[in-house]
């Protein structure tokens, strides 16, 4: 079985990045595990946001669009597809679609079976530098 993507972006998110890649250029997601709005997936211009040897590559949306998360979240989160999605409201922080109105979450199921033995077979997702 060909492991699955452990991130998807929904219609609407991929509506908004192309608008946002559009007035920023190249675009990157960092997803932490802190608390408030730090558990969000946050939008930032490419290189705007240090990778660090702890971030975890979840996969790219968008067609080139990397999507990364925090070590410690990915322990939590490596059973679940992560899929991007937008909302109204306005969410608090340096993520670039607040100015629009509206904020990036995440919405997640849990892997089959056989998703998890294809992705435990596929080996790490590559970390951050």
């Amino acid at each position: 079985m060909t492991p699955p993507p452990r991130v998807l972006a929904t219609p609407a998110a991929l509506a908004m990045i192309a608008r946002l890649a559009e007035r920023h250029g190249p675009l990157m997601f960092h997803q932490s595990g802190g608390c408030c709005d730090g558990s969000a997936p946050m939008c930032y211009p490419a290189g705007e946001f240090r990778v660090g040897a702890q971030d975890i590559l979840l996969g790219m949306i968008a067609q080139d669009v990397p999507v990364w998360i925090g070590a410690a979240q990915f322990a939590y989160w490596r059973h679940t597809q992560v899929t991007i999605d937008v909302v109204p409201g306005r969410g608090a922080g340096f993520s670039l679609e607040g100015p629009e109105g509206v904020r990036f979450i995440v919405r997640s199921r849990v892997f089959s079976d056989a998703e998890v033995d294809a992705l435990d077979a596929a080996g790490e997702p590559p970390r951050g530098g």
